[in-house]
């Protein structure tokens, strides 16, 4: 536990002012997005272009993948809450549950991803990566790109896939040296099961559409 807390301190130090504009732009996104709020979006994009250029540099592909893949998403998932009636004036999506069609599409979508990002990062590794853990990232990678995916479309098992995606980053970006950005996931796993409670309560009242 010394070990731990000493290994936390000095990281922390060594943490860069850019890492903490990305670590509290990070939190601040996923407060958004818990309450539902459009701002999840621009707020985001601050938190996914400072980790591209900070992955990057650090010769963490599969996370500048992911950031990058965010970025693109929060563009889509900026423009599908954005829409609105043109009668009622109200927005158009709404919460809802993944369907069982919809549950068979996500899983396969999660696969595809994680056997591209595994066998890309394994080749990576060799030459490029060698800080890349190819089956711990991709499975970090795979499952934030589901969930995002999902989150466009405000779907509730966005969260189910965020959450796994925070308890395999904490661990992840820990080992790699970057310990705020691991305090980060800890605080992002505590939203996302909050946000997952949230939604399920509002999925509930929504209003009824014909």
């Amino acid at each position: 536990m010394t070990e731990f807390w000493h290994q936390l301190i000095n990281g922390l130090k060594d943490t860069t002012w850019l890492e903490f504009i990305a670590v509290f732009s990070g939190i601040a996104s996923v407060w958004y997005s818990k309450k539902e709020n459009i701002l999840v979006y621009p707020v985001g994009l601050l938190n996914t272009v400072i980790y591209i250029y900070i992955s990057v540099k650090g010769r963490l592909f599969g996370e500048a993948s992911v950031n990058f893949y965010y970025s693109v998403m929060s563009i889509y998932g900026w423009i599908l809450w954005s829409r609105k009636d043109t009668v009622k004036h109200e927005v158009v999506l709404h919460i809802t549950y993944s369907s069982g069609k919809e549950w068979v599409q996500q899983m396969l979508f999660f696969i595809s991803f994680y056997v591209v990002i595994y066998f890309s990062l394994t080749w990576l590794k060799q030459a490029f990566a060698p800080e890349a853990i190819p089956w711990a990232d991709a499975f970090a990678s795979a499952t934030a790109y589901t969930g995002m995916w999902l989150m466009a479309k405000k779907k509730i098992e966005s969260w189910i896939w965020w959450i796994a995606t925070n308890m395999a980053s904490i661990p992840l970006y820990f080992i790699k040296g970057y310990v705020f950005t691991s305090v980060q996931f800890l605080v992002l796993l505590v939203l996302a099961v909050a946000g997952l409670a949230e939604w399920i309560k509002k999925e509930k009242t929504k209003p009824i559409t014909h």
